[in-house]
């Protein structure tokens, strides 16, 4: 098996702390080269619910985002001249020289990007004109990907470990993108102290009403941008690349302090999940969750989903009738009992935790 540092850029390799030397389960399940999520390649997929089409488009598949990218990953990618990153460097290149959400401290996405992205509704996946600037057409690949940020690392349509896999990604997200803050602010505070003393860091985040430029996608105007980047302004890429080897130049113990007791938490919070996602247990007592969506399809096999609406488990119709027999009043092991010497049936226990694990069974 993978390390979780596999799943990360390689800027990280020597930043992070022991932990993410651990294994993690290859998310097999989530195959971006033929996309599980699109007509052609969906399995395990609820499809069609409510008259909502879950299926993505092949030409956009799970890339309807924006990525923001920490100053010292734009760095990184700039800073890496090999053949492979050519297409990457160009395409960060070009959303620099249209100055269009580069700030000293990201990369990010406009503004107008953002409002859609969050007003939005079952677009995402399906959504062509949200698809990230960053995507390989030809290929369906990514051009940046070995500088990609925390969502990019940590999503996948569909996890091995079901709920339990999404919830241990879903913690990683957050240690790495409380990373890219942190890093990305010692970075500014090394090569542009007042970004920081004036709180042009924090007021990044604030939600403001969308500008003339925003909407029509154009530069924002001279004089706040020459503000904002001041003696730095028309040598970004300079400035980023100087970003990357702040950095670099961390010993393997300054992360740690600078995440200081947030990180400790998450750090904390990550190594839970992580033994969860990595040695399941069956619980003692378990129900049919009834929030599980149930689907007949026309062969008579039913499809299960619900810790996600992009994941279901196909069992035969029969099925169906021994998953309600899990009220959770009595253990397990004595509705299967019950199961074999009444109906002559059996749900063997690495289905059931299978079943666990997608929460289509749960606690009560």
């Amino acid at each position: 098996m993978p390390r979780i540092l596999d799943s990360l850029p390689a800027l990280y390799q020597n930043l992070f702390p022991a932990f993410f030397q651990g294994q993690v389960p290859i998310e097999e399940k989530a195959t971006c080269s033929n996309c599980a999520m699109s007509k052609q390649g969906a399995t395990g997929t609820v499809g069609a619910v409510d008259g909502v089409d879950r299926l993505f488009r092949p030409d956009t598949k799970c890339c309807t985002y924006y990525p923001r990218l920490p100053n010292y990953l734009v760095g990184a990618l700039l800073a890496d001249d090999s053949p492979a990153m050519a297409e990457g460097r160009r395409r960060i290149e070009e959303k620099i020289d249209s100055r269009i959400g580069v700030t000293p401290q990201w990369v990010k996405p406009p503004a107008k990007f953002n409002y859609l992205y969050k007003n939005g509704n079952q677009f995402f996946g399906r959504a062509r004109s949200l698809r990230c600037p960053y995507y390989a057409e030809d290929s369906g690949g990514c051009t940046i990907w070995a500088y990609r940020e925390a969502v990019c690392s940590t999503y996948f349509c569909k996890y091995v470990a079901g709920a339990d896999g999404r919830r241990f990604w879903m913690s990683l997200k957050t240690y790495l993108s409380l990373t890219e803050i942190q890093l990305a602010r010692y970075a500014l505070l090394q090569l542009m102290p007042e970004y920081i003393e004036t709180g042009k860091d924090k007021s990044e985040n604030a939600t403001l009403p969308l500008s003339v430029e925003d909407l029509d996608d154009a530069a924002p105007p001279e004089r706040a941008y020459a503000e904002l980047w001041r003696a730095h302004a028309g040598r970004e890429r300079d400035f980023y690349r100087a970003c990357y080897d702040v950095v670099r130049a961390l010993p393997p113990e300054g992360l740690t302090q600078m995440l200081g007791l947030d990180g400790t938490i998450e750090l904390r919070v990550l190594e839970k999940l992580h033994g969860a996602a990595n040695a399941p247990r069956l619980p003692r007592v378990l129900r049919f969750s009834p929030e599980a969506t149930v689907k007949w399809l026309p062969d008579g096999s039913v499809a299960l989903g619900a810790y996600s609406e992009f994941d279901a488990v196909a069992l035969p119709g029969e099925a169906y009738a021994l998953l309600v027999e899990f009220t959770g009043t009595e253990p397990v092991e004595a509705v299967r009992h019950r199961l074999r010497t009444q109906k002559q049936a059996d749900l063997l226990e690495d289905v059931l935790l299978e079943l666990y694990r997608h929460r289509i069974l749960v606690e009560p």
